[in-house]
Order: structure tokens, then C-alpha cells, then sequence
């Protein structure tokens, strides 16, 4: 895709990439997951496991900022380091809720 403020660079359009996974698929795997009866706040870190998850892939085919750039490893951008606290906070719930619903404590 040519961007207008660009004309000569031909770009991923990474923005249909984001509405697919962050918006579609998101929505289609919460949708299934919540339709059973779930521990308390596991939907919600279900939601920033995925989100995490696509927002990094996403990002490889994005431009970084250009008052950012790369910021980790020459590769890794501000949008995928964020990703990474939003992951592990995310799977640490998922493990607590049912870690939690194992153990008999009510919703």
C-alpha cells in the first residue's frame, strides 16, 4: 500500500493487519471462550494475552515511530516492549484465577 505521505514507499498496510487480530480474531476467540462460565477476570486476561500477543506480531510489519525508532536489540520496538509487561501480567491472572478456582475459593 502507498501511503500519501510517502508516494515512492510501498508499505504493509499494518493497520488492516491491526483490525483483523486486535479487533476480529480477538473478538471471535473471547466470544468463544466466554461463553462458558469462567473464573472471575479470566476473560479479561485472556483479552491481554492475545492483544499482547498480536500487537507484537503486528509490529514487525509496522514503521516505528520516527522520534523512537528501534529501541531493544535493533529490532524491538516501543509497541512490542509494552507488549511484553502486557503478556506476562496477563498469563500471571490467567494462572492465579484458576489456580485460585482449583482451590475451591468461590467466584
Amino acid at each position: 500500500m502507498v501511503f500519501p505521505n510517502d508516494p515512492n514507499v510501498a508499505r504493509h498496510p499494518s493497520q488492516l493487519y491491526q483490525a483483523f487480530f486486535e479487533g476480529l480474531v480477538l473478538f471471535c476467540i473471547l466470544y468463544w471462550f466466554s461463553r462458558k462460565p469462567r473464573p472471575r477476570a479470566a476473560v479479561a486476561a485472556l483479552f491481554l494475552v492475545f492483544y499482547s500477543v498480536f500487537r507484537f506480531g503486528v509490529e514487525f510489519f509496522r514503521e516505528p515511530d520516527a522520534h523512537i525508532g528501534y529501541d531493544m536489540f535493533g529490532w524491538m520496538t516501543r509497541g512490542q516492549e509494552l507488549s511484553i509487561p502486557m503478556f506476562v501480567v496477563g498469563a500471571a491472572v490467567l494462572i492465579w484465577t484458576y489456580r485460585r478456582q482449583a482451590s475451591g475459593v468461590s467466584r
